[in-house]
C-alpha cells in the first residue's frame, strides 16, 4: 500500500502540472472504487481552477477555486498517471486540463475519491479523529509521552494507530524504531523519555529521506510521471530477515507478526 512518502511524492508530482490549471473535462469510467464516488463530482469539478494541492495523512488533496476539495486515497494499488494519449483498463477517473490528462488508475479498486467543502475538511469523518502529522511540529517527544501514557499495547502498534500519529505506515515505523533503538514489542507506555527523544527525529528523518528518494516502489506504486522511488534500496530492517544488522552489533534481523502485520527488527540493538 502506498504510504505517506508515496502520497506526498504523488501530490508534489501532480502539483507541477495541475496547480493553477482549469479543469476542462472530468470522466468517471466507473462510479465507484472502495465506495461510490460523489455523483456530482463531474459537474462540480468541470470548469474549476485548481488552486493548490496538499496531503493529510495518506490522503491527497486537490483544492479548487469553488471552495471544494477533492480527496483521494490510493488504496492498495492506486496511482495517478500523467498521460495525455493512452487509455488504461483501470483508469477509473480522468481529469483533463487544456495541457494535460490525469488518470487515476486503481486495478484493485481499494482507493477512494470524495469531494468536501474546503472549510469543513477538518470535520470530515476520516480526518476528525486523526493525530498530528508526523512531519509537523505538533509531533514531539512531549506529545508522544502524553499520548502513550499507560498504554500496554506494543509501541509498533501504537505508532500505526492513526489517532496517535496520522499517516505512519508499516515500513516507516519499522525503520524509525530501528534507528531509535527501540524494540517494536515494548509497551508504548514503557518507552522512556530518552527513547522518545530519539524516536521523533528518527520518524521525521526516515520520512523525509523517503520523500526525497521518491518513495519506496513496492509492487504497483510509481509517481505520476512514471518515476520509480528508490528508498527501498535503503531499508535497514524492512524485509531483511536473516540479514546482519547494519549497526554491526552481531544481531540478525528478525521478523515477527504484530496485529496481523509483519515487523522487522534487530533483537540486539533494539531494546
Amino acid at each position: 500500500m502506498p504510504e505517506l512518502p508515496e502520497v506526498e511524492t504523488t501530490v508534489r508530482g501532480l502539483a507541477r502540472f495541475l496547480e493553477g490549471r482549469r479543469i476542462t473535462r472530468v470522466v468517471m469510467n466507473r462510479p465507484d472504487l472502495r465506495r461510490p464516488m460523489p455523483p456530482e463530482l463531474v459537474q462540480l469539478l468541470t470548469g474549476a481552477e485548481v488552486t493548490s494541492l496538499g496531503r493529510r495523512a495518506k490522503y491527497g488533496l486537490i483544492h479548487t477555486d469553488r471552495d471544494q476539495t477533492m480527496i483521494f486515497h490510493l488504496g492498495m494499488s492506486g496511482r495517478w498517471r500523467i498521460d495525455p494519449e493512452q487509455d488504461y483498463k483501470h483508469d477509473h477517473l480522468v481529469i483533463e486540463t487544456e495541457a494535460n490528462r490525469f488518470a487515476l488508475c486503481d486495478p484493485r479498486r481499494f482507493g477512494s475519491v470524495d469531494l468536501v467543502d474546503t472549510a469543513a475538511l477538518d470535520e470530515w469523518p476520516a480526518f476528525a479523529a486523526l493525530g498530528p502529522e508526523p512531519l509537523g511540529e505538533a509531533l514531539s517527544a512531549k506529545y508522544l509521552k502524553t499520548a502513550l501514557k499507560g498504554r500496554k499495547q506494543a509501541i509498533k502498534l501504537c505508532l500505526l494507530d492513526q489517532r496517535i500519529v496520522a499517516g505512519l505506515g508499516n515500513i516507516y515505523v519499522c525503520e524509525a524504531l530501528w534507528r531509535a533503538g527501540i524494540s517494536p514489542r515494548k509497551a508504548g507506555g514503557r518507552v522512556t523519555g530518552p527513547q522518545l527523544e530519539r524516536l521523533v527525529p528518527a520518524i521525521k528523518e526516515v520520512l523525509t529521506q523517503s520523500i526525497s528518494d521518491g518513495g519506496s516502489t513496492l509492487r504497483d506504486y510509481a509517481a505520476p510521471d512514471g518515476e520509480l522511488g528508490y528508498f527501498a534500496t535503503r531499508f535497514d530492517v524492512y524485509g531483511r530477515q536473516g540479514a546482519h544488522c547494519r549497526h554491526d552489533d552481531g544481531g540478525m534481523i528478525k521478523r515477527i507478526v504484530q496485529g496481523g502485520r509483519s515487523t522487522w527488527f534487530c533483537p540486539v540493538c533494539q531494546k
